[in-house]
């Protein structure tokens, strides 16, 4: 890890009891966050009965849970691997995001990027183009951040201090509580959506689990059954057994699960029930109208603005509305581009994000004598740029072959 500039000058045995006291001083301060978390439980009035039953304790979970997660943990590579810098990366890329999905991401950011001082330095364009793929790009942005602040403010080194953790950009109660608990063995929850999933179906609570009241009772109880000496594979093996056993929806596999004869929803035949969460809000519609313009120096890109919805990611020009042919034509002209030709439709595509939906659809173009200078924001780009520079996000999968191809597709029909 990178340390500040001079620290080599400090000697190893005087460096060794410096951070032995900041780990004894964060422990400390986080018995007493447990106590805070301990004492909300039961402490806000006006749940439902069935919460005060679920109240009940139950027997310890950790020794079952221990030696299930000692058989049955998978092999991933910032498990080998478990330096504060990695966890953290690999932390930030799972919200939102299947181990699956992710690992080849990771594998090739902590690669290219394999320390705290490497990402804080690293080219912005660059950046994204490492995260192309993943979506939710504020993370990588967040990540940036707050790796330039490890480097101002610890050295280059995240701080074995859970409050430390938690004040960084990105990094909220759950993921500063992995990254104690996994590197620095420090008595903190980690309570994501699997731990919540598991401990609401162990405690058969019928409770909405994303109210925050709830969620710090559900923190406390985690908690409270943590064993002192191996808090990170306690934290380690809830989520596992989330993930693989304790599965969402009416497919949990009880049979499986070293806690079912604990699991009051079992008994009860509640595990589909379980948790209760908010209904999400309806996604709001928004066509979308995509123009690929093709030229013989390469496909048109737009750069987003920098606030909002894919923040500073390029893209192919487009207008968040829905264009009759001649509509797009005056756009194309706006930009210089008069002189475009329709090459044919492009295929309807749509793209889920959080809140909204893109419906997609739109032409191709091509520009085969564009203007010697393009407005702010757009560019020519070859496919060997787009390929191995510029970051598209995933909203355009559906066309990135076509952009890729440095024209027209052959098999558009007449627009």
């Amino acid at each position: 890890m990178n340390q500040k500039p001079g620290a080599g000058r400090i000697g190893a045995a005087q460096m060794q009891k410096n951070a032995a006291e900041r780990i004894k001083g964060t422990r400390q301060a986080c018995r007493r966050t447990a106590g805070t978390w301990q004492g909300m439980a039961g402490a806000a009035p006006g749940f439902a009965d069935n919460a005060q039953a679920a109240a009940a304790p139950l027997p310890p979970i950790a020794p079952a849970l221990l030696g299930w997660f000692a058989v049955h943990r998978r092999v991933l590579p910032f498990r080998q691997n478990p330096s504060p810098y990695r966890v953290w990366v690999s932390e930030i890329m799972l919200q939102q995001t299947r181990v699956s999905a992710a690992l080849p991401y990771y594998e090739r950011f902590v690669a290219e990027l394999p320390t705290v001082q490497a990402l804080a330095e690293c080219d912005g364009q660059r950046l994204h183009k490492l995260w192309e793929g993943l979506g939710y790009y504020s993370r990588v942005r967040n990540l940036q951040k707050a790796a330039r602040l490890v480097m101002e403010r610890h050295g280059g080194a995240l701080p074995a201090d859970y409050n430390a953790l938690r004040a960084l950009p990105g990094i909220g109660d759950y993921t500063a509580g992995a990254i104690a608990s996994i590197c620095f063995g420090l008595p903190v929850p980690a309570v994501d959506g699997n731990v919540l999933r598991v401990f609401s179906r162990l405690y058969a609570d019928g409770r909405n689990v994303l109210e925050p009241a709830v969620k710090k009772e559900f923190a406390a109880r985690v908690l409270a059954h943590q064993p002192p000496g191996t808090p990170g594979p306690y934290n380690e093996a809830l989520m596992e057994l989330g993930a693989l056993v304790c599965l969402p929806g009416g497919g949990p596999l009880c049979a499986e699960c070293p806690l079912a004869s604990l699991c009051r929803a079992r008994a009860q035949g509640r595990q589909g029930e379980l948790p209760v969460k908010t209904k999400p809000k309806a996604r709001r519609i928004q066509p979308i109208t995509v123009l690929a313009v093709f030229s013989p120096h390469g496909v048109l890109l737009q750069r987003r603005p920098q606030k909002g919805l894919l923040a500073g990611l390029w893209q192919p020009l487009l207008a968040e509305r829905a264009l009759t042919g001649p509509e797009a034509l005056e756009l194309l002209a706006a930009q210089g581009l008069g002189g475009a030709i329709q090459a044919g439709p492009l295929p309807a595509a749509k793209h889920i994000f959080s809140h909204i939906e893109w419906q997609m659809s739109g032409w191709q173009y091509n520009c085969p004598n564009p203007p010697k200078t393009l407005p702010e924001g757009l560019v020519w780009a070859s496919p060997a740029q787009l390929q191995n520079e510029l970051a598209l996000p995933g909203a355009f999968s559906a066309y990135r072959a076509i952009l890729l191809q440095g024209g027209p597709s052959p098999c558009a029909g007449a627009g």
